[in-house]
C-alpha cells in the first residue's frame, strides 16, 4: 500500500496547484471561466487576451475534479475544446472537467 501524503499549506488547507486554461476564438471580444471554483459566476474570472484570437487564464485551484464552462461575450457558454473530459448538465449543454491532483 503506497503511503501518499498530500501537501499542505502552513494554515492546514490543501496546496493549490497553477493550472493552465488556454481558448481560442478569433471573433470573440471576452471570454471567461464559469464553473465550481467559481460557484458559477460568468464575470468571476475574466481569461487575458494573448491577440490573434487567443485567451489565456492560470489559475490556482487545490486537488480537485471541477466542471466549468468557457463564457464567450458574456453570453455563450461553450464547454473548453482542450478540457479532455465532459460531463452533461442539467441545461442540455456540456462542461468540461479538469482534474486537478496533488502537485500538479
Amino acid at each position: 500500500m503506497k503511503n501518499e501524503a498530500k501537501k499542505m499549506t502552513t494554515n492546514g488547507k490543501p496546496e493549490s496547484n497553477r493550472i493552465h486554461f488556454e481558448f481560442t476564438s478569433p471573433t470573440a471580444e471576452s471570454v471567461a471561466i464559469a464553473g465550481t471554483f467559481n460557484e458559477w459566476q460568468p464575470n468571476a474570472t475574466p481569461m487575458i487576451a494573448l491577440g490573434q484570437g487567443r485567451w489565456a487564464k492560470d489559475l490556482a485551484l487545490p486537488p480537485g475534479d471541477y466542471e466549468y464552462c468557457l463564457v464567450v461575450d458574456g453570453y455563450k457558454w461553450l464547454p473548453d475544446p482542450l478540457a479532455g473530459d465532459y460531463v452533461p448538465n442539467p441545461f442540455g449543454g456540456t462542461n468540461g472537467i479538469r482534474r486537478v491532483g496533488n502537485g500538479g
